[in-house]
């Protein structure tokens, strides 16, 4: 069975919250009276069919071009559609978008495994413990250090050519984010080889079909040299593209140790970071943009995070809890910043203890 998202206000730290004055309680109550938790399926549905005609729009242009250098500008709009659909597979996997797990699992299947081809059920898992203990040493896949390092112990248990890359990690971060797409692939196919993996026919099944259709259509209408070209580009900006939309959330915020007994509120809002400028930054992002009420409240749809905001600005005013937000550029001149900071000390031994 494929973990899912808790319901907003069904995380066990609501209940922390309670010895902290009801605190996250009291904020929960305040979205639910506006009305901001309940679903919107008719215009997450206008979504989906808007992505979808998007997506077929793309590959009938791609049939109709034919074996031409022309196709790269096709790939740039696969890799935007790609992206674009990646992020209502994420609405999917946090029980946004249906009242029913079964439709919304069938809606993360279809445009995670078969539309862009990154396995839903192991990329539920891992967001979940994301979103358990965001930022948190240890305990956050997405801050693990197996490329980048993102703490100073990480840093210096480097060594040789991994200090060298941790030293320049600033340098080679966006070749890196090219490369994501592709590390994604891979990830879900290596977890469905795993152990107890949930639905692995299933998920199996479709990340297949799409490997196969999507290498069919490209051998087929390209020559193979243009088909590795196209594929490199289309790959590389699906990556890019995710990557830049996920690093302004986290990166650069601060670090929480493995035994960090914050209670949720402040877990979720002194770890992320929200990106202003409106519905525009809101379609790039997928949404992702109000990255602190999405952690206070993962099942609560995209449309309403903007209503949402300032009720917990407000609250985090009234409570004396630091809300970060910032403009887009300003976000990623802070996590690259981070990056290279946290990158100077890689191999260097820790600082000897004072008496």
């Amino acid at each position: 069975m494929i973990h899912p998202f808790p319901q907003a206000g069904e995380y066990q730290p609501a209940v922390e919250a309670r010895t902290r004055g009801s605190e996250y309680a009291v904020l929960l109550d305040r979205v639910r009276r506006a009305g901001l938790l309940r679903r919107r399926p008719l215009s997450s549905s206008l979504r989906i069919a808007v992505n979808g005609i998007a997506l077929a729009a793309g590959w009938a242009v791609f049939a109709l071009v034919g074996d031409s250098w022309w196709q790269l500008l096709t790939a740039v709009f696969l890799a935007v559609s790609f992206t674009q659909l990646g992020f209502l597979g994420h609405d999917a996997g946090h029980q946004q978008i249906f009242r029913t797990r079964r439709a919304n699992d069938l809606v993360g299947l279809v445009h995670g495994n078969l539309a862009i081809g990154l396995g839903y059920g192991w990329w539920v898992d891992k967001h979940r413990r994301h979103h358990a203990h965001p930022n948190q040493e240890g305990l956050d896949p997405d801050i693990s250090g197996e490329v980048i390092v993102f703490t100073s112990t990480q840093a210096r248990a480097r060594q040789r050519v991994g200090a060298f890359l941790a030293h320049h990690q600033a340098v080679f971060l966006i070749p890196l984010m090219l490369l994501e797409g592709i590390n994604l692939h891979v990830a879900s196919a290596r977890a469905l080889v795993r152990p107890g993996c949930p639905r692995r026919g299933r998920e199996a099944s479709l990340l297949f079909l799409h490997l196969a259709a999507y290498l069919a259509v490209v051998f087929v209408v390209l020559s193979p040299g243009k088909a590795l070209v196209f594929m490199a580009v289309h790959q590389g900006l699906f990556g890019l593209y995710l990557g830049c939309s996920f690093a302004p959330n986290h990166k650069g915020m601060p670090i929480l140790a493995r035994d960090d007994a914050s209670d949720f509120l402040r877990r979720q809002v002194l770890t992320a970071r929200n990106v202003s400028g409106g519905p525009v930054i809101g379609l790039l992002l997928g949404g992702l943009n109000y990255q602190i009420e999405h952690h206070l409240f993962p099942s609560m749809p995209r449309t309403a995070l903007r209503r949402a905001r300032p009720i917990v600005r407000a609250y985090c005013a009234e409570i004396g809890l630091p809300y970060a937000e910032t403009t887009l550029f300003a976000s990623y001149r802070q996590a690259l910043g981070y990056v290279r900071r946290i990158g100077r000390v890689a191999g260097r031994p820790p600082h000897p203890q004072t008496p």
